[in-house]
C-alpha cells in the first residue's frame, strides 16, 4: 500500500517575538483534500501559527528559534522571500477575519481581482472580464457583473467575504488558510459561507486549515481539529472523539462556555423610558450617470419604532445589511435621519451637533472590533480617560486617574495595565478595555454593537458576565445588536428582528425564541440551531 506524504507538516515548532516563546514546538500534519480546525482562546497562538506558514509574521522582529514548516517537502523557514513570493496565493492562500481590513478601499471588486491574477502569471495582464465574473459567480456573489465595480464599502459583510474567497481562489491554491472567515457575519450568511467553503474545497482538492473559535463551524467542517493553549497544542485528534470525550481540562472548559442563563431581573415594571424612536428612517441617496444625479434611495432603516427603559436590554437581530448599525448610528445622531428620537425628555432630531454634545456622554457605544476602534498610538489611560478631558475638563489630575483606575477594575483589568498599548492585549482584553472607555462617563444608554463576535465562547461568557453585572448595579440601559442567538437569549428582555431595514417582529425574548410568528424569525432560528448541530 502506498504512502503518500502529507501536504503540510509543522513539526516542533516554535515562534518567538523579541526572544519571548508565543508558540512552543507544535507539530501538526495536514493532508491534501482535508480540513483541519485550529481552536483556542484569544492569545492562544492560533492565528500567529497560521500566518507563519506563509511567512507573514513581521520578521524580523519575529523568528523560529526551532522546528520545521514542509509543505510539499519543502521548508518553507528556509525559503527566500522571493521563493515564498511565488508559493503565497499561488499554492497557499488565505482568508483573512476582517475582509473591510484586508480589501483595498480605493480599488474596485474588479481591479483587485485582477491584481491576483496578475501576481499568479506573473505579468500585467487584460483578464477578460469573463474570468472574473466567473470567479464571483463561483462563489454566489449575486448581481456579479454589478458589484465588480463597487468598492468595498458598498458591499455587505457577507458580500466582502466572498470577495476574499474569490481573491483566495484564483490563484487556485493546493492549501487555504480561513482564519474566522465567518466571525463578523449572521447565522445565515455563516451558514452560505461555510457551505461554499466546503464547495469549492470539494471542486478544487484542496486542503482547508480552519481557525475558530466557533465550536459549531469545527463539528460541521472538520475533520480533524486541535486545542491550543498558550502556544501550545493540548490535545488533537479526530473531531467526533475529541467532542465525545475531551481529555485535556481546557479542552473541556472550551466545551462548556457557551452562553447561558437569562437577562438581570427588571427593576420595576414601571420603569421611567430611557430612549424612544419613532417612525425613523435612514435612506441613503442611490447616486448614478455622470453627474451622478440622486435617481433613488436606498432604504436603509425604514419607519422603525421601539422605546428602551431603564435598566432594559432590547437585543436587535438580522442578517447583514438589515439595518441594525444603521439604526443604532443613528439613534447616536452620527448619520442623518428622519423621525424623532428621545434621550429621556430630550429631543435629539432637533439639536444641532453643539447642543448634542453634553448629551453624547449619557449614551456611549462599543464597537465590533476593539482593535479597529482603540487608537493604537495611545495608552490604555489615555484612551480611557479621553472622554473626561472631552466632558469633564476641569477634574484635576489625581481624580482622573482613579475614575481610570475605577473603570479598568469594573471590567476585571488591573491598575497596572494603565501604561499600556492596545497591541499588547488579546482581543477580550481590548474589549473590556473599549467597555471602560464607554462606562467612566457613567451614562445611562450603551449600545454595543456585536461586541463578542470577534472573541472565543470562554471570552465571550465572561464579557456577558461583566456586562450584566454592570447593568445590575448601575441600572444601564443596553441596545445590544448581535447575530449570535445564545448570546442575544442570555441578556436581552425584549428582541427585534430586521429585515431589509423593517422590524418584522418585536416582543419579549423568551417567547420571539420560543414561539417566533414571522417566516424570517423562524429561518433565523432554525439556521442558527443548524449551526449548533
Amino acid at each position: 500500500m502506498t504512502t503518500f506524504a502529507p501536504l503540510l507538516s509543522v513539526e516542533n515548532l516554535s515562534i518567538a517575538f523579541n526572544h519571548t516563546l508565543v508558540v512552543k514546538q507544535i507539530s501538526f500534519e495536514i493532508k491534501a483534500g482535508q480540513t483541519v480546525a485550529l481552536v483556542g482562546e484569544s492569545g492562544s497562538g492560533k492565528s500567529v501559527t497560521a500566518l507563519s506558514i506563509p511567512g507573514l509574521l513581521p520578521y524580523p522582529l519575529a523568528s523560529h528559534p526551532q522546528g520545521k514548516i514542509l509543505f510539499k517537502n519543502k521548508d518553507l523557514i528556509k525559503t527566500t522571500e522571493k521563493e515564498m513570493c511565488q508559493i503565497r496565493g499561488k499554492q497557499i492562500s488565505l482568508i483573512f477575519q476582517e475582509p473591510m481590513t484586508s480589501l483595498n478601499p480605493l480599488h474596485t471588486v474588479e481591479k483587485q481581482i485582477r491584481e491576483v491574477f496578475e501576481r499568479r502569471e506573473g505579468r500585467e495582464t487584460s483578464s477578460s472580464r469573463s474570468r472574473i465574473l466567473e470567479l464571483l459567480n463561483l462563489v454566489q456573489l449575486k448581481d456579479a457583473t454589478q458589484k465588480c465595480q463597487a468598492y468595498p464599502h458598498q458591499l455587505s459583510g457577507g458580500e466582502r467575504q466572498r470577495v476574499m474567497i474569490a481573491m483566495a481562489l484564483a490563484g487556485q491554491p493546493d492549501l487555504l488558510i480561513a482564519d474566522e472567515p465567518t466571525t463578523a457575519l449572521d447565522v445565515t450568511t455563516q451558514a452560505e459561507i461555510l457551505k461554499l467553503l466546503q464547495d469549492v474545497q470539494k471542486r478544487f482538492g484542496m486542503a482547508l486549515l480552519l481557525i475558530t473559535h466557533d465550536l459549531g463551524i469545527v463539528r460541521k467542517m472538520a475533520e480533524q481539529m486541535m486545542v491550543m493553549e498558550k502556544g501550545l497544542i493540548v490535545e488533537a485528534g479526530a473531531v467526533e472523539e475529541i467532542f465525545a470525550r475531551p481529555h485535556h481540562p481546557y479542552t473541556r472548559r472550551l466545551l462548556s462556555s457557551d452562553p447561558q442563563g437569562t437577562a438581570v431581573p427588571l427593576p420595576a415594571a414601571s420603569s421611567p423610558p430611557v430612549m424612544k424612536v419613532r417612525d425613523l428612517s435612514v435612506h441613503f441617496p442611490l447616486k448614478t450617470g455622470l453627474f451622478r444625479r440622486t435617481t433613488g434611495f436606498i432604504k436603509a432603516v425604514h419607519n422603525v419604532s421601539l422605546s428602551l427603559r431603564q435598566g432594559e436590554t432590547l437585543g436587535i437581530v438580522g442578517e447583514s445589511g438589515s439595518g441594525k448599525t444603521t439604526l443604532a448610528l443613528a439613534i447616536l445622531r452620527l448619520v442623518s435621519s428622519q423621525g424623532e428620537i428621545w434621550l429621556d425628555t430630550h429631543s435629539l432630531e432637533k439639536l444641532s451637533p453643539r447642543e448634542m454634545r453634553p448629551l453624547r456622554k449619557e449614551m456611549q457605544i462599543v464597537f465590533q472590533d476593539p482593535f479597529a476602534s482603540l487608537s493604537p498610538r495611545m495608552t490604555v489611560e489615555e484612551i480611557v480617560g479621553e472622554g473626561l478631558e472631552v466632558h469633564q475638563p476641569d477634574l484635576n489630575v489625581s481624580d482622573r486617574v482613579r475614575r481610570i483606575i475605577e473603570a479598568l477594575q469594573q471590567v476585571g483589568l488591573d491598575e497596572s495595565m494603565k501604561d499600556r498599548y492596545p497591541h499588547e492585549f488579546s482581543g477580550g482584553q481590548r474589549q473590556r478595555i473599549a467597555i471602560a472607555r464607554a462606562l467612566i462617563l457613567k451614562p445611562k444608554l450603551l449600545i454595543l454593537d456585536e461586541p463578542t463576535s470577534a472573541l472565543d465562547r470562554a471570552i465571550q461568557a465572561d464579557i456577558l458576565q461583566i456586562l450584566k453585572k454592570l447593568q445590575k448595579e448601575r441600572l444601564l440601559s443596553y441596545l445590544f445588536i448581535s447575530h449570535d442567538l445564545k448570546i442575544v437569549r442570555a441578556i436581552s428582555h425584549t428582541l427585534i428582528v430586521m429585515k431589509e431595514g423593517l422590524i418584522v417582529e418585536s416582543g419579549p425574548c423568551d417567547r420571539i425564541f420560543e414561539n417566533p410568528r414571522n417566516d424570517y424569525t423562524q429561518r433565523l432560528l432554525k439556521a442558527a440551531f443548524e449551526m449548533e448541530t
